[in-house]
């Protein structure tokens, strides 16, 4: 579970810290992949796009 203390009564500050955190712990892509079900082979035709278009992305930059 995600803590953040609030110090000197500086809710403000605390909640933008738990956000950061909550994000990097990656429960909000884990509640969007859980969502609705995909068929195994669809998750993996969606990986290899995903993985082609970072290929292509990393090309492109080497290259510049």
């Amino acid at each position: 579970m995600t803590r953040v203390e609030v110090k000197d009564g500086n809710v403000e500050n605390a909640l933008k810290r738990f956000k950061v955190k909550f994000q990097r712990s990656g429960v909000p892509t884990e509640m969007r992949k859980r969502r609705e079900y995909s068929k195994p082979g669809i998750v993996r035709r969606e990986a290899k796009k995903e993985a082609i278009r970072n290929a292509k992305k990393h090309n492109k930059q080497r290259n510049n």
